[in-house]
């Protein structure tokens, strides 16, 4: 079972509300513009990394596109954590505006 989607407006309504957005996208990519406050583990590291996230809130994952993230995102929920997959990922989020940082 797949983890829920969410759309950039979501991620940005909630990310005013302090929620916490996990990109794990390549180094590279990072490097290039991210959503502002988000934490980086690329896709790769987050088997050996994820007990490095929050437990007390849901998680937007975001990676290029969606499909990264939505694989973050399903093995995130299986491990016990409440996560959610930013469709469109950050290229819609930049596509559309956003402030990257």
């Amino acid at each position: 079972m797949d983890a829920p989607e969410v759309t950039t407006d979501d991620l940005a309504a909630a990310q005013g509300a302090g929620a916490g957005v996990l990109d794990v996208r390549t180094d590279e990519e990072w490097a290039s513009g991210h959503v502002p406050g988000a934490r980086h583990i690329p896709l790769d590291d987050l088997p050996a990394r994820w007990e490095e996230l929050p437990r007390d809130g849901r998680i937007y994952v975001i990676c290029a596109a969606g499909g990264r993230s939505m694989r973050a995102a399903t093995a995130l929920i299986e491990a016990g954590l409440d996560a959610v997959s930013v469709a469109g990922g950050t290229k819609q989020w930049i596509d559309e505006g956003r402030p990257v940082e």
